[in-house]
């Protein structure tokens, strides 16, 4: 028997034992070694997650340690791996396009089907991610980070960019920091004056806080012009309507968060502008390798952006506490098995 933590209805986590995962043919099996708390995670917890039915294990920002594999997959016994936790079905329309982050029925670990925060798991051998010189704690910050590089990548970030990040938690971190590696120079806007200080401190990025002067703080920023590409991590329709005002003319809007219901824009400015307007949805292997690079080259300051920790035991008291008490947290960690 294995421990798992349960989250089985909104507000309510709780540890159960159940039975070992039996791999299938094709799959893995996996011992957890660090899980990420994800907002996602958050939301489960707190029942404002749009696509979920409960009870859930959650957890998808998986470091993992291969106990068993295919000799035909090349992963060993002991080998520390990334997980892709997007499972695509592989033949669909997205899929046959080479989306597979956007497939017509794909299954998230830990939203649409039970995660990795349990001592072990069985997943396709295809969504390992060798991550051969990476510490295990980096191995668990890759899939939030490729989230960011995707975006950033979806809208083609280069060096004459100005850029705007709308929403400094991790994601929106996650997307300033490639927008930069991209040669971009970055802005990040909040609500939440002690993220924009972070955002600074981290990535050198100018900051503007959201509210009633955020449009005029904009206009000074860019000369008058507003920003090349705008990105917005927030999940705040209200914050998702704004942003097209901060998009200059020929720029790009990419929608990163995702809410359920309508987003509008005044379609006049939007045609003046010849906006280009893009959604972005979790990552590709490319955003995984590309984020893995990046570690390995120390573009990425990981020990400051893990700012918590806790065991799996504790994750139950802990995580209520971090969904409303957010001082301080960037990235918190489960640690299992060591």
């Amino acid at each position: 028997m294995i421990d798992a933590l349960v989250c089985s209805e909104p507000g309510a986590l709780k540890i159960e034992q159940r039975p070992d995962p039996t791999p299938k043919p094709g799959e893995a099996l996996v011992k957890v070694r660090r899980v990420g708390v994800c907002g996602t995670d958050y939301h489960i917890f707190e029942g404002t997650h749009p696509f979920l039915q409960y009870p859930r294990v959650m957890g998808h920002e998986l470091a993992v340690e291969v106990v068993t594999a295919s000799a035909a997959s090349g992963f060993k016994p002991g080998q520390v791996c990334v997980v892709n936790p997007y499972l695509s079905c592989g033949v669909c329309v997205a899929c046959r396009a080479g989306k597979p982050n956007c497939c017509v029925s794909i299954s998230v670990l830990g939203v649409h089907q039970d995660g990795g925060m349990t001592d072990l798991l069985a997943l396709p051998e295809k969504n390992l991610v060798a991550a051969d010189g990476l510490s295990v704690d980096a191995c668990a910050t890759v899939e939030f980070l490729a989230i960011g590089a995707h975006a950033v990548r979806r809208g083609a970030v280069g060096e004459r960019d100005r850029a705007l990040v709308v929403g400094a938690g991790p994601i929106g971190l996650g997307a300033a920091l490639f927008a930069k590696v991209a040669g971009a120079e970055v802005s990040v806007m909040d609500l939440d004056s002690e993220r924009l200080a972070a955002a600074k401190s981290l990535l050198g990025a100018r900051t503007i806080l959201a509210g009633p002067q955020a449009a005029e703080e904009v206009k000074a920023a860019t000369s008058g012009e507003n920003f090349d590409i705008v990105f917005d991590a927030t999940g705040n329709r209200n914050s998702m309507n704004a942003g097209f005002d901060y998009v200059a003319h020929g720029g790009r809007y990419v929608f990163v968060s995702v809410v359920k219901g309508p987003i509008s824009f005044e379609d006049a400015d939007f045609h003046r502008k010849e906006m280009t307007l893009l959604g972005s949805r979790n990552a590709l292997s490319v955003d995984f390798d590309r984020v893995i690079k990046a570690i390995r080259d120390g573009l990425v300051p990981i020990d400051r952006i893990i700012t918590h920790r806790t065991s799996l035991a504790k994750a139950a008291e802990n995580i209520p506490i971090w969904a409303t008490q957010k001082h301080g947290l960037i990235k918190a960690l489960i640690s299992l098995g060591d």
